[in-house]
């Protein structure tokens, strides 16, 4: 039984370790720091107690879980140039990393149902969008994730592995352990594939269906600063979704491209959380406004505690 998995990382940086190191601790700094704030944010200004502030805090939660998921354990295999993690160690990983992103795929599609009600339903919006209706959308999501990514780890944790015990990426990804197993992985494969459809596919889907609603009824504002009013308001989700979905399709357009995977890979789990604050607290008005109030009223707390 295999007890020890080694990462091989980046194996071509060509002397850049150090380089590449002090960069990805930056972004996951700044990544943490940035989700934080929009979670302190929101939380601490009435005027964006709204489900769809909330539903952005649980965003910026999943951001958080996923960088510190993939981060740390990668800044060491850079530094090292590679790093060594135990069996159970890495379903962990796959297990946190696979919650994270199912996390994100069904709060998209929340976040643009909640969208779609706003534009198009405006009269009814706060019959159906409420806190309760949110909380109740939040606990189903973990309870499926929980539930379907949890049957998926112990699946795969009763497949033999048998060697070699090397992977080439830069975390626990579904494929590359896979790669390892000597047992027959048509079982796990088809799990996967349908676990899918509710966590993937079905969100997509809302997110689709809800911008084509959502864009028919904006081209039917008869004013040109109404419409782009009105799509100011979906602008900064509709940005995350595309970044998000952009890269995570991307992957499988390359099945054998394992560079262009480990690259594509590094965007997603990486480079969108980073993003995801940075395009909420620059194209939304109402947050920068509360940004602008909270660093005030913290600059005036200290000014009056250390006069």
């Amino acid at each position: 039984m295999m007890t020890q998995i080694f990462l091989l990382g980046f194996p071509n940086l060509q002397g850049l370790n150090t380089f590449c190191f002090l960069i990805l601790l930056l972004i996951y700094c700044v990544t943490i720091c940035g989700n934080l704030l929009i979670i302190v944010v929101v939380s601490s200004s009435r005027s964006l107690h709204s489900p769809m502030y909330f539903l952005l805090t649980q965003l910026a939660f999943s951001d958080i879980l996923l960088s510190t998921t993939i981060l740390p354990n990668m800044l060491s295999t850079i530094l090292y140039e590679g790093s060594s993690v135990s069996f159970s160690g890495c379903l962990t990983q796959f297990y946190l990393f696979s919650a994270s992103e199912s996390l994100q795929c069904l709060l998209l599609a929340v976040m643009s149902y909640d969208r779609y009600q706003a534009i198009c339903n405006p009269l009814h919006y706060t019959l159906v969008m409420d806190l309760t209706f949110c909380i109740k959308a939040i606990i189903l999501c973990w309870i499926m994730i929980f539930v379907m990514i949890l049957t998926l780890s112990v699946t795969m944790s009763y497949l033999q592995f048998c060697g070699p015990n090397i992977i080439n990426h830069f975390f626990c990804d579904f494929d590359p352990i896979l790669e390892l197993s000597c047992s027959d992985t048509f079982l796990i494969k088809t799990e996967s594939r349908v676990l899918v459809v509710p966590l993937a596919i079905c969100p997509f889907t809302i997110i689709v269906a809800s911008y084509s609603y959502i864009i028919i009824t904006i081209l039917k504002i008869p004013s040109v600063t109404g419409r782009r009013k009105t799509f100011s308001t979906c602008s900064s989700h509709l940005a995350v979704v595309t970044t998000y979905y952009g890269s995570t399709i991307s992957i499988y357009l390359f099945p054998s491209q394992e560079n262009i995977k480990k690259f594509l890979s590094l965007f997603y789990t990486v480079v969108t959380p980073l993003l995801n604050p940075i395009i909420y607290s620059l194209s939304n008005t109402q947050i920068k406004q509360s940004l602008k109030k909270l660093s005030s009223n913290l600059s005036t707390v200290l000014r009056v505690k250390y006069k």
